[in-house]
């Protein structure tokens, strides 16, 4: 099989349809394979009721591959009394019995009769190659693409959840909420889904924080945006009002930890690009902006601090609170103490 760059991920491609998951539709054979938990979720949620809104009589079998017994699939299949369609979806592929392996690897598409089968495999481990390299191999089979996506792509993750409904949008709309919720997907996609439901014209950055003002102030990367521009008090009431309002002290770590990242990234690497750092330009720029002052003593002071906040959000210390806080300011003074 040769190896092609499909929808920005690398996929050994054989002769099965490779389709983006928001355009899963009923099909008699299909690979959902990929990472994101939301998108192979709302891959065969949409398989689902496409098939229940033409077909209300449909029989649903769902099976965890790890508990599958040999016989089941022939079982599942095999026309009904009535000959009802039906949807078998085999869950976590990557932890396949051997006999699903078996039965399934040289599964055509003229033995499904009514049925459609689904396979989901996370792509976390190479378990049952055999029967993704069969399917992949039938030009009757379609795989449906569920990997992560970059903090770049997720921008054009919002910009399509509000084009598919019909609904016009702001370009600062969609960086606030990325800003906010960019962490988590099925999170981003329920706010983008809060807004939707929303009966304004365009959904601008005013509707966003009228909705999500209090969230979106006090992210881990609007902390930090703070204190990197040397606010340390306003960083501060925004670390506060995040922690009483129950952001997870570690979550806000890892958001300041990625904003270090990038820019010890671009401290210690002159040919660091918007590419290489799998963001736009605009936010390419915006950190390397972030790093003027700093030099490598300060970055490493910082460094080490956050691994000692870090640690003590994971149970070291009794209040996390403390670490956090010196944390902010001392990126607000550069890493200067």
């Amino acid at each position: 099989m040769l190896a092609s760059q499909a929808l920005g991920r690398l996929y050994f491609v054989g002769k099965a349809k490779i389709i983006e998951w928001r355009r899963a539709s009923p099909s008699p054979l299909i690979l959902v394979f990929g990472s994101e938990e939301y998108f192979s979720a709302s891959a065969i949620r949409r398989i689902r009721d496409s098939l229940r809104l033409n077909e209300p009589s449909l029989e649903i079998y769902e099976v965890e591959a790890s508990e599958y017994v040999a016989g089941d699939l022939v079982n599942m299949i095999s026309p009904s009394l009535f000959s009802d369609p039906k949807l078998v979806i085999i869950r976590g592929v990557e932890r396949a019995s051997d006999a699903l392996i078996e039965e399934a690897k040289g599964l055509e598409v003229a033995d499904l009769g009514d049925a459609t089968v689904i396979f989901q495999h996370a792509g976390t481990s190479t378990r049952g190659k055999a029967l993704l390299d069969s399917i992949r191999n039938n030009d009757e089979a379609v795989e449906i693409a569920c990997a992560k996506i970059t903090d770049k792509e997720k921008a054009a993750f919002v910009q399509a959840h509000f084009t598919e409904a019909g609904r016009k949008y702001s370009q600062s709309a969609v960086r606030a909420l990325v800003d906010a919720f960019g962490q988590d997907i099925p999170e981003l996609a329920a706010a983008c889904d809060q807004l939707l439901a929303d009966s304004a014209e365009q959904i601008d950055e005013t509707l966003v924080d009228r909705y999500f003002g209090g969230r979106i102030e006090a992210t881990a990367f609007n902390v930090f945006d703070k204190a990197v521009e040397g606010h340390a008090g306003e960083a501060l009431v925004l670390l506060r009002h995040a922690l009483q309002t129950g952001d997870d002290p570690i979550k806000l770590i890892a958001g300041m930890a990625s904003g270090l990242k990038r820019m010890a990234t671009i401290l210690n690497d002159p040919r660091a690009s918007a590419s290489s750092l799998g963001v736009g330009d605009w936010v390419f720029n915006k950190i390397r902006k972030s790093t003027n002052g700093w030099d490598d003593d300060g970055m490493i002071r910082a460094i080490q601090l956050l691994a000692d906040a870090d640690a003590a959000a994971k149970g070291a210390e009794r209040q996390p609170e403390y670490r956090l806080e010196q944390l902010v300011v001392l990126i607000a003074n550069r890493g200067r103490v």
